[in-house]
């Protein structure tokens, strides 16, 4: 069931969202060659807690970081561990946050150093899907209208958009209804009403949209080891379109 958010939850989806922005922002200078993903994610686990948050994946299903963090060809759910950034990795860091209750989360690629010139085009045009997805969202659209700007946008610019992961509702849990697919077709699934929140997330590789996961249950590569980008806001909307609840 796809709920109707209520002021007072928007306003704490509000919270929640600003404090996995400011995450990501205090996330970047640490970016740096020689890091551990390990390190990267106490630092954003202390960071989420300084603000009165708790980190909504720690423990989620098992998962045993604060933070996912996939490098190069993982396209989403790396476990944080002892493996080193390198000049030319890009990575992406996922975050979610829980303030009283409700939940942020968004997801960007950055890049190490000095990255390839097709890895800046692969974050450079992820970004762009992730907006072409957005600009469908107002009252009156559909889920389909959202997952088909984003495909449509991908296969323009020669991207694999993986089709297995989606985006999803967000509210007092942090994974809700609708399903938000990256694919699809115009005027398809749930109309979109003022006060839904939902993130939108769309994952593209620059080979196939083929993926496989690792045997650690979670991580999720590439199939021909490309690497891969993911882009992700929380947004809400609004009467007549939409406020990103993970951004400045």
């Amino acid at each position: 069931m796809i709920s109707i958010k209520s002021k007072r939850e928007i306003e704490l989806l509000k919270i929640a969202g600003n404090i996995v922005y400011k995450t990501h922002q205090h996330l970047i200078p640490f970016l740096k060659e020689g890091i551990t993903t390990k390190e990267l994610d106490k630092i954003a686990e202390d960071f989420i807690r300084s603000q009165g948050a708790t980190p909504s994946f720690k423990g989620y299903q098992g998962f045993p970081g604060s933070i996912c963090i996939s490098i190069n060809n993982q396209v989403v759910h790396g476990i944080p561990g002892k493996r080193k950034l390198k000049n030319g990795d890009i990575v992406s860091i996922d975050i979610g946050a829980c303030f009283k209750g409700y939940h942020g989360d968004s997801a960007w690629t950055h890049p190490v150093g000095d990255i390839s010139e097709e890895k800046r085009y692969l974050l450079e045009h992820t970004k762009n899907a992730l907006f072409a997805g957005l600009s469908q969202i107002k009252p009156g659209n559909r889920i389909g209208d959202i997952g088909a700007a984003v495909e449509q946008y991908a296969k323009l610019h020669k991207l694999g958009v993986v089709e297995e992961l989606v985006g999803h509702g967000v509210g007092s849990h942090l994974h809700e209804d609708p399903e938000v697919p990256n694919f699809g077709a115009p005027n398809t699934g749930p109309i979109l009403k003022e006060g839904m929140v939902i993130a939108v997330e769309p994952m593209l590789n620059l080979g196939t949209k083929d993926i496989y996961m690792l045997d650690d249950d979670w991580t999720i590569e590439t199939a021909d080891g490309k690497p891969s980008a993911h882009f992700e806001h929380t947004v809400v909307v609004t009467k007549d379109g939409y406020q990103i609840l993970t951004g400045e």
